[in-house]
Parts: structure tokens; sequence; C-alpha cells
């Protein structure tokens, strides 16, 4: 399952989502971002995120898809938020579920590294004195 959404998320309650399908998880491994209070030596103080949706849901289900295949998931869920986010804001979860927690680990971990690097989100980080986009 994939969404993009402004609201904020409950992680317990869209992991019971899930795992409430399926009785042969044996492992669920999560990853939530949040906005931090300091980057690039200067106190942030909210984030902007845009995101172009029907692409980001394209290309996140794409990656989505090869992570099931590759590691064997028998689901998994990508929740990323976009508009103005506060420092400690949840930005971003990953959850993987899988028989074993190798399996787990390592799709969560192919899932953010292209989250981090390759999804179609733009993001401005405000300063006390400034902006920027990252």
């Amino acid at each position: 399952m994939i969404k993009i959404q402004k609201k904020d998320f409950n992680v317990e309650n869209e992991i019971k989502t899930i795992k409430d399908k399926y009785s042969s998880i044996g492992a669920v491994n999560v990853f939530i971002g949040f906005v931090r209070d300091y980057n690039d030596k200067r106190d942030v103080k909210f984030l902007e995120l845009e995101v172009y949706e029907q692409m980001a849901i394209k290309e996140l289900s794409k990656i989505q898809q090869r992570a099931i295949k590759k590691f064997k998931l028998i689901d998994s869920l990508i929740i990323h938020r976009y508009g103005k986010l506060y420092v400690n804001d949840k930005i971003v979860l990953v959850v993987c579920f899988s028989v074993n927690r190798k399996n787990s680990f390592e799709a969560t971990k192919f899932i953010m590294d292209y989250l981090k690097k390759d999804a179609p989100f733009w993001k401005k980080e405000t300063y006390d004195f400034g902006s920027n986009w990252i």
C-alpha cells in the first residue's frame, strides 16, 4: 500500500491494518523519518514538501514491487507526507512485512535508499534567516 498525504499517521494503526490480513507474517521492520531541528549547520524551523502525486505513486509502486519480489515480502507500506511540516513531525513511514527479519530489514533499507535519493518529492528547509531547496 502507498499513501501520499498531508495528514499525520498512526504507526500502530497502520501496521495493524496490514498485519491483521496475514497470519504468515513473522517479521515487521519499521522506518519512521522525522523533521530534524538542524541540518547543514543551520537551525531548521520547518520544511515544505511538494510532490507530483501521480508520478510519486507510479514511481513508489515500481520500487515497492521490486522490493516485494526481491526480498520475498508478504506486503509493504509506504506513507510519505507533503505540505508544511515542523520539527519532530513525521515525514515518512516504510514498513516491510515478511516471514523472517532479514528480508524485512533489507527491504526497508532498499526502499528508504530510493526515497532519500530518487523519489519525486521536493523539500524546502526554512531557517531563522532564509530558506533553501534541498
